[in-house]
């Protein structure tokens, strides 16, 4: 069996190594997140020349080894300890032909690691239109280093690739620049202090105190003489490191990287112009949201019946094929009605991601971030703080992790606080099954009203988190500054394996993640919803058969009744409409019969003690069940009601159906109207409703006392204006 090589790729922000990576490890990959701390990890495996396996580790970008963030310093402290499992036997450091100078600063500080390390020169199919050529031997010999040139827009290069790393126990390990030379004195006695160890990598350990966070110092047995310098004395040797590898870097480059500057086109400067403009950039960006929610609707709509009416069929085989009786019933009504709540939004989802991918991919969300800067700051919000918040459409609790990048911790805190109010994929299941049902058909301007409804939802979540900004940056009185720093990449057309990838890993991880919890909440509210203790549960037919006799039958059975009836054709004889009433009845005594025992079982009283409460927001006791159990995730609730609507339910038919037929038996009105159906997507735009974001914001902020007051503050408000909003459209 041959050995498996630990590979780390590495390198700054957009500088295609997510690319390269997928070109190594195609589909062999998987995310989770480093031990002990919210991280992430991708890793994937790579099959090499000579039958050599690769575990590649895909690094968070890094602009350079003096670290600045969370991310950096995971980086650093696995290129340090050799003990790590996952410590690279070769370094790959990936970098943009147009922006090799700044690139090479962390190439030429990996390689004073003495670790093997192969220089990747990514986009090399943008040489001849931006001018560049580059003397790759000479670069080599240089920096005594190898090099791959690499298109991975093309696929050309990787099979170089492939071939050095396999063959990277012939690489040089030899240093680059010696800093001892900054400070002479400084670095004689570190050598005496620690005549064992390698000068540059105990340089890197004693320096990351001073930028954030302190690295596992056990790493070196004495470290006594750690403290000799203060930070500030410290912070003036990084700089001097810094100009004497750039000096290096720049002499090199002089000798072989050229650029003709007269073939090189303006577009990205004139497009720049355009998409960043104080009133025109918004405009697009407005165009943009509102193209993507309609497409989420229009595109999704075919997948989505077919997924439904599959899910339909699944059940009414199970239950027509296996023997009646619990096992049955499990899988009919709690399993399969529950996963089937959640994949039946999965074209949705997906599509939502898609549409992230490419505004990454083109290098536009860079200019989105730069754009939307220009609104957070005057409501105390760092520029950094957009990074989250445009990230929370995705999820809350990588968009809460993303907030470590924020140095001031008043700025940190504050976006911590506001951003799950920013909609996130959780909300949009919810979203669009009460668009669904309450909001009219028809269109805008050639927009309909319900692609219009979910951008208004995205729009009042955002605005609410900067509002809630606002107030408390008055309430903590916020006086530090701090700037906005952000790359503009360059525009490249998207390519179609990496947005690929994203979107399933991206789609995978949010059903997986989301599965897990509904599958569990399923089963445990089958079992309530299918068992009860009371008189009425145990003798529910006796009774259900002598009400219909004495009262007829109920509001929720008369609306079937018409519904049915409707879609009858006039050209039935009298014998056979008959047999279909006698058929209708029969299922419409089965209907009442399952929701009288399910409104007397477990689940039904737990409904009806917290109904007083929801009631004022226009939902009954079957929705506040599902309001309730979606504190878990807030896309449990539509799980939560197919569960509850599929119990006992013999008849095949669709969630929404089931919710668009019913009824308050006081009012004999549908239950989701225009009133109920805004109140209730009010509610879920400005609840908390997470449990996962509240366990993540008291982990980052080491503290029960600030998820607590947001818990009960977005719970609070998300509470009155669902109140106000359905006591105006009663």
């Amino acid at each position: 069996m041959s050995k498996q090589i630990n590979v780390a790729l590495i390198g700054n922000p957009n500088t295609g190594k997510t690319s390269v990576f997928n070109q190594l490890t195609g589909l062999n990959q998987k995310v989770g997140n480093y031990p002990g701390i919210t991280v992430e990890k991708k890793e994937g495996i790579c099959k090499l020349p000579r039958g050599v396996k690769a575990h590649i580790l895909d690094l968070p970008g890094t602009y350079s080894l003096n670290t600045t963030s969370l991310d950096e310093s995971v980086a650093v402290e696995l290129l340090l300890n050799k003990n790590d499992k996952d410590h690279p036997d070769v370094a790959i450091v990936v970098s943009d032909v147009e922006n090799l100078k700044r690139n090479l600063l962390l190439f030429t500080q990996i390689k004073d690691l003495k670790i093997p390390t192969i220089l990747v020169i990514n986009m090399a199919d943008r040489m001849d239109r931006k001018g560049i050529t580059i003397d790759i031997d000479l670069l080599e010999q240089k920096l005594n280093s190898k090099i791959a040139l690499v298109s991975t827009r093309k696929e050309t290069g990787i099979d170089r690739l492939k071939e050095l790393i396999a063959d990277y126990k012939n690489l040089k390990k030899t240093q680059n620049v010696d800093i001892s030379v900054i400070a002479p004195d400084y670095f004689e006695q570190l050598k005496e202090a620690f005549p064992k160890e390698d000068i540059y990598k105990l340089w890197l350990v004693i320096t990351q105190d001073v930028n954030f966070m302190p690295l596992k110092k056990t790493l070196f047995k004495d470290t006594s003489s750690f403290s000799t310098k203060s930070k500030s004395e410290l912070k003036r040797l990084q700089q001097k490191e810094t100009i004497l590898r750039y000096q290096f870097i720049n002499g090199i480059l002089k000798e072989t990287y050229k650029v003709d500057v007269n073939a090189a086109k303006g577009f990205r400067a004139t497009l720049d112009k355009v998409l960043t403009h104080k009133v025109f950039g918004y405009a697009i960006f407005f165009l943009i949201l509102l193209m993507i929610f309609q497409a989420i609707y229009g595109w999704s709509e075919y997948p989505m019946d077919m997924i439904d009416g599959f899910f339909a069929s699944a059940t009414e085989w199970v239950k027509n094929t296996l023997p009646p009786g619990v096992f049955t019933n499990l899988i009919a009504e709690g399993i399969l009605a529950g996963i089937g709540g959640i994949v039946i939004f999965i074209p949705q989802i997906a599509f939502l991601f898609l549409f992230i991918a490419l505004l990454e991919e083109t290098g536009y969300m860079s200019r989105v971030v730069f754009l939307m800067d220009r609104i957070m700051r005057p409501f105390g919000l760092s520029g950094k703080s957009v990074v989250p918040l445009i990230s929370g459409t995705a999820c809350a609790i990588p968009a809460v992790m993303a907030t470590r990048t924020i140095e001031n911790w008043k700025e940190r805190l504050i976006t911590i606080l506001v951003t799950p109010f920013t909609t996130c994929s959780a909300r949009l299941p919810v979203y669009l099954i009460i668009i669904a049902l309450v909001i009219p058909e028809g269109s805008f301007l050639g927009l309909s009203f319900k692609a219009l409804t979910l951008m208004l939802l995205y729009l009042m979540g955002f605005g609410a988190a900067i509002l809630s900004a606002m107030i408390l940056n008055k309430i903590l009185q916020i006086k530090s500054r701090s700037f906005f720093v952000v790359e503009m990449p360059n525009y490249k057309l998207p390519l179609v394996k990496n947005v690929a990838y994203t979107v399933l890993e991206k789609t995978k991880s949010f059903v997986f993640g989301a599965g897990k919890i509904i599958l569990a909440i399923s089963i445990v509210l089958w079992f309530l919803g299918s068992n009860g203790f009371s008189y009425e549960f145990k003798n529910a037919e006796t009774i259900v058969a002598q009400r219909i006799e004495e009262k007829g039958y109920s509001a929720n059975s008369e609306v079937y009744f018409e519904n049915q009836l409707e879609e009858q054709e006039n050209t039935l004889t009298n014998e056979e409409e008959a047999l279909q009433q006698q058929e209708l009845q029969e299922r419409a005594l089965s209907q009442e019969i399952a929701s009288y025992k399910l409104e007397h079982s477990y689940m039904g009283y737990m409904g009806k003690a917290i109904e007083p409460i929801v009631r004022p927001l226009g939902y009954d006791w079957k929705i506040g069940i599902a309001v309730l159990t979606s504190f878990a995730a807030r896309e449990v609730f539509v799980g939560t009601l197919a569960t509850i609507y599929s119990v006992g339910n013999d008849e095949e038919e669709t969630i929404k159906n089931r919710m668009e037929a019913e009824v308050d038996p006081k009012t004999k009105k549908p239950i989701f109207n225009l009133a109920s159906g805004i109140s209730l997507l009010l509610f879920y735009a400005f609840a908390m409703q997470c449990m996962s974001t509240l366990a993540v914001v008291k982990r980052e902020t080491n503290s029960w006392k600030w998820p607590t007051g947001q818990l009960v503050f977005m719970s609070l408000f998300a509470y009155i204006v669902a109140l106000i909003a359905y006591q105006i459209l009663k």
